[in-house]
């Protein structure tokens, strides 16, 4: 699926290719949940960072990269330095994958047929973990990557 995103502010613009543009996955962690998340989360989508393209903006490009452990992290966090939007998350480590941030999409994404709840031993303890019945919990990572997810559900 051919997804367009964009900061709030309309600095930056980018396009990409999914094969997991479903928004199912809700992570807890401390460092989404502090750079990018609403309601004490966020959601990151899979897609392949061969098709990845900068449409607009690329000097107002900042990116983070979290301390973990007393180290670096070799995730880079893209984002907005004008209006503070969190964008992308890129990590070397795989260098086919890039994973934008659902709520930096203007595409139009698919509902997801249920939610995935990911890293709550991370969850602020104002959190109140919503969503469906028999929807997926896990304290630290879920049991499923992106893809796996999607691959199960047929999408």
């Amino acid at each position: 699926m051919h997804l367009e995103g964009s900061c709030h502010c309309g600095s930056v613009r980018f396009s990409v290719e999914s094969t997991e543009p479903v928004p199912f996955m809700r992570c807890y962690c401390s460092i989404c949940r502090k750079t990018a998340g609403t309601g004490g989360y966020a959601i990151n989508l899979g897609a392949d960072h061969r098709t990845f393209r900068i449409l607009q903006g690329k000097r107002h490009l900042k990116v983070y990269r979290a301390v973990i452990d007393g180290r670096e992290s070799t995730g880079q966090r893209h984002f907005c330095g004008r209006c503070g939007t969190a964008l992308w998350l890129y990590d070397e480590t795989w260098p086919d994958l890039i994973h934008p941030h659902a709520g930096a999409i203007d595409t139009p994404l698919p509902i997801p047929p249920q939610s995935v709840h990911g890293l709550l031993d991370s969850k602020a303890p104002w959190v109140q973990v919503e969503g469906k019945p028999g929807d997926a919990r896990f304290a630290h990572y879920p049991d499923e990557s992106l893809a796996e997810w999607h691959r199960r559900h047929g999408l």
